[in-house]
């Protein structure tokens, strides 16, 4: 039996907090693949499932998979900053 090569892609995703509750996820390297989960924990697999689909699709379909050569890494950063009045303007 023949053995099947792999190929390891990785892409960025961005987790949003839900309104009620979760995460929704976006890939935006692959247009329109986006999914939800209940915890940040569901929502990184289920992203994971929604990108192997996607990237299966195009194989399906003989089209491109988009390579991200570089993928990003986002965080959230906490700036501090004196508060200050702002100035009043004048009006003509």
């Amino acid at each position: 039996m023949e053995q099947l090569k792999t190929k390891i892609y990785q892409y960025t995703v961005i987790l949003e907090p839900a309104e009620e509750g979760g995460y929704t996820v976006i890939v935006p390297s692959l247009p329109g693949c986006i999914t939800e989960g209940d915890t940040f924990e569901e929502a990184i697999k289920m992203a994971n499932d929604a990108i192997s689909l996607y990237l299966e699709s195009l194989i399906a379909h003989n089209e491109p998979i988009p390579i991200e050569d570089k993928p990003s890494i986002t965080t959230e950063i906490k700036v501090s900053i004196p508060h200050y009045k702002q100035p009043a303007y004048a009006t003509a």
